[in-house]
């Protein structure tokens, strides 16, 4: 049996060999002990950047709060220094998040160390293994699979020198396809990355026009509307508006994956995935209507299902003839539900507590403006989504079959 992967760039032969860590790397505690800053020795501004977990995530270095300590206490820290092409990994309480310190980082932040919470991993073959394979190496499966088959620690969960210094990665000998490799994921992670904060970008711009599209406490208009309606808003309480009611017990193995010519109603349960959708199912409950999830950690989540569909009785379900249930009153209740979700023991927003909230609504007209709206910039997060989702399984398609 060889040791080589099932999808290889053309061009190259032989086995891939297995080499340790702590061969690869100086593997080197973030800074610790007693001359260890405290808080009065870190500053906005300052010599030397001083980084912790929350600093490297999942996608490298994250600089959006930092911290600094001056030149005199940096000279006098014994370890955490940081220096050009070192590996910077999570290695206490968050575990496995790694970052790459360049050329291009150690340019615009060129004195940085790190606390104990971390390793250094600093590179110790640099002829022989490629820095960018073993990014990807390490934001691939290594960790994660490092840390199933390893006890990780108790009350924090924790990484060892030793028990990283001694993990295996496998490697092919030429460095030029490890280049590769390592280009071609690091392209997917740039990828990865860019769609995914164009997707937070859709969703922060969706939660700023909620907030101005819809009357503040104590408002009977909201700041910005469409020029056409000029009408104070109502309030109105849902019971007053809604027949509010309870989805029913669905055993999941009744319910298709996908919808085939059987199964053509959308099933809706508590998870937030997929916008809460479990599947499809031979029978539906209800015919467009509001519903919100009456128990566990998503208690208070609000969605607004168009057509038929049947729902799992961890949902709460508003009925409206008078045509109530649309997006623009799912979105105005969403924004206040969660207030009235009960936090003693497990998180719950019963049918008599939801009966009772008070929200603001427009006229017909309005609603149905509104959420004509919210529903194309749903669709736009909905695509961005699925693009981010997408590349993800390509990523983790390649990591399965380009890696040994």
């Amino acid at each position: 049996m060889t040791n080589v992967p099932k999808i290889r760039f053309n061009g190259f032969t032989g086995d891939w060999k297995q080499r340790r860590l702590g061969e690869i790397f100086a593997i080197i505690d973030g800074d610790r002990g007693a001359n260890y800053p405290s808080d009065v020795e870190f500053f906005t501004k300052g010599q030397t950047l001083f980084l912790d977990t929350k600093n490297v995530r999942v996608d490298g270095f994250r600089f959006a709060t930092t911290k600094y300590i001056s030149q005199e206490k940096d000279e006098i820290l014994r370890s955490g220094k940081l220096e050009t092409h070192d590996f910077v990994m999570t290695s206490r309480g968050t575990l496995g998040n790694v970052a790459y310190y360049g050329t291009d980082i150690a340019k615009e932040h060129p004195s940085v160390r790190i606390n104990s919470a971390m390793l250094i991993l600093r590179p110790a073959l640099h002829s022989e293994v490629s820095d960018a394979y073993m990014l990807s190496v390490f934001r691939g499966r290594l960790i994660t699979d490092f840390m199933q088959r390893k006890q990780v620690g108790s009350a924090q969960p924790h990484i060892t020198k030793r028990d990283f210094s001694d993990l295996l990665v496998s490697m092919p000998m030429d460095i030029c396809e490890q280049n590769i490799i390592g280009t071609l994921f690091s392209t997917l992670d740039t990828t990865i990355v860019a769609h995914n904060r164009k997707l937070e970008g859709l969703q922060k711009l969706k939660k700023a026009y909620l907030q101005v599209m819809f009357p503040q406490a104590g408002e009977v208009v909201p700041r910005v509307r469409f020029e056409r309606f000029t009408r104070d808003w109502s309030e109105k309480r849902i019971c007053d508006i809604f027949d509010v009611t309870r989805g029913q017990v669905l055993a999941a193995t009744k319910v298709s994956i996908k919808r085939d010519s059987e199964n053509i109603y959308p099933v809706y349960s508590s998870q937030t995935k997929n916008g809460g959708l479990l599947g499809y199912y031979n029978e539906c409950l209800f015919d467009t209507a509001i519903t919100w999830t009456t128990d566990g950690a998503n208690a208070g989540t609000v969605n607004f299902r168009e057509g038929k569909f049947y729902s799992t009785n961890v949902n709460g379900v508003l009925l409206s003839k008078e045509g109530y249930a649309n997006r623009c009153t799912a979105e105005a209740l969403n924004m206040v539900a969660w207030r009235y979700v009960s936090r003693v023991g497990n998180p719950k927003l019963m049918n008599n507590i939801m009966s009772e909230i008070k929200i603001m609504i427009p006229s017909f007209n309005e609603q149905i403006a509104i959420g004509d709206f919210f529903y194309n910039l749903d669709m736009q997060i909905s695509s961005q989504s699925e693009k981010v989702e997408k590349l993800k399984q390509i990523k983790s398609s390649y990591l399965q079959k380009m890696f040994v």
